[in-house]
């Protein structure tokens, strides 16, 4: 018997398919981020549970992966069920997908919500080509140092930020990505207070300033096309931001110059000019 993945509602009950409710019924294991959460959302959908049911969250995966490993190794039908969406993405079950995999256990899945796709698809940016980023790094260093290595990404971007620390990640990206750049807050998606807030990155941030709660979800446009002629002020900001984010200036003149296609040397040009522009007379 298979190990099956199964997709939950983000927010409304009423978005459980049909068979989510028989592999809820029928399975002989779950396997649960949040039991609790698990058996409200069963009486929600009205569906008794028969099967053992185990916790398996961020915290146990490891030691939890070998007893499920075995239950399908015994021909048990073992299925997997996060808080809300698909599991591994974002979530617990890469680890018990890949050692089934790596053993040749059958896995399937029971596609269902999920919040990077419902956001995408509500953002109105283009949806042809995405990326998943996940959750940002929690450090302020860090965060911009992901953001910096994503500020030429030329598909659009979504990933999850907690609320208290939207407002940050918000002017983070800003100042990686240029105020400008058009971007998406998705809150609590399918739920009664659901909220999409479009603007620019400056606008968002200067909104989420005010306080955010609830589960979020960013969409952000792409990098436009590289302009054949960028601007000396463009061309320091840009090795600004990956300076702040931690690289040296040598490492921040080449990546610009990577990036934009401009000659390493004219990015140093440009930065020399601007130093020597700033310094006291």
């Amino acid at each position: 018997m298979p190990l099956v993945l199964a997709g939950a509602p983000i927010g409304q009950p009423g978005d459980a398919s049909a068979r989510l409710r028989e592999e809820l019924a029928t399975a002989e294991v779950v396997a649960a981020e949040d039991t609790r959460r698990l058996h409200r959302l069963c009486k929600d959908l009205e569906v008794a549970l028969t099967g053992r049911v185990l916790s398996y969250f961020e915290g146990n995966e490891v030691r939890r992966t070998p007893e499920l490993l075995d239950a399908l190794r015994a021909g048990q039908r073992v299925l997997l069920v996060t808080d809300a969406g698909m599991p591994t993405v974002s979530d617990p079950g890469y680890r018990l997908v890949a050692a089934a995999a790596a053993e040749g256990l059958p896995v399937t899945c029971v596609p269902g919500p999920s919040a990077v796709t419902t956001a995408l698809a509500l953002s109105g940016l283009p949806s042809d080509r995405f990326c998943f980023e996940g959750f940002l790094p929690r450090k302020s260093g860090e965060r911009k140092a992901r953001l910096a290595s994503l500020a030429a990404e030329r598909r659009t971007t979504v990933l999850f930020e907690a609320p208290h620390r939207l407002a940050d990640a918000l002017a983070d990206m800003a100042a990686a990505f240029g105020a400008d750049r058009r971007a998406v807050v998705c809150r609590e998606l399918t739920k009664t207070y659901e909220e999409v807030r479009r603007g620019s990155l400056a606008e968002l941030a200067g909104w989420a300033a005010e306080g955010v709660r609830g589960e979020i979800t960013v969409v952000v446009a792409g990098a436009p096309e590289a302009n054949v002629e960028l601007s000396a002020d463009e061309l320091v900001r840009q090795v600004g931001v990956r300076e702040q984010a931690g690289l040296t200036r040598k490492e921040a003149v080449a990546s610009v110059a990577q990036e934009t296609g401009v000659a390493r040397r004219d990015v140093y040009d440009a930065v020399v000019a601007a130093k020597r522009d700033a310094a006291p007379h």
